[in-house]
């Protein structure tokens, strides 16, 4: 059995360093795409600090990148910003440019 074999069989969680930790706080921005129906689909951000206008964040990336968009507040994410189609690139270069957060802060997920 080759170095390789014993890679594959060994149990990994993918996620682990994603989750939470005991003290609840999270360093990073997620952005994740979700499918909705056929091809429409769903641009989530969330992670930002609490301390930010998301109303003024989402109003500068719906003009940005001409999509339609609102801010969702979650029970346990707290606030997330949504917006239509796949703008994942598009997001997480706005928010390194706008100095919001640091290109290494940032984990895109998704296809």
């Amino acid at each position: 059995m080759s170095e390789f074999d014993s890679q594959i069989l060994a149990t990994i969680d993918p996620f682990a360093e994603d989750q939470l930790g005991a003290s609840g706080a999270n360093e990073y921005v997620h952005i994740w795409i979700r499918q909705r129906n056929g091809k429409k689909s769903l641009t989530t951000v969330q992670g930002l600090k609490k301390d930010y206008s998301y109303e003024k964040i989402l109003k500068d990336v719906k003009k940005a990148f001409c999509c339609n968009g609102n801010v969702v507040q979650d029970k346990e994410l707290g606030k997330i910003i949504q917006l239509q189609g796949d703008q994942r690139k598009n997001v997480a270069n706005f928010l390194v440019q706008a100095g919001l957060t640091e290109k290494d802060g940032i984990k895109i997920h998704g296809f």
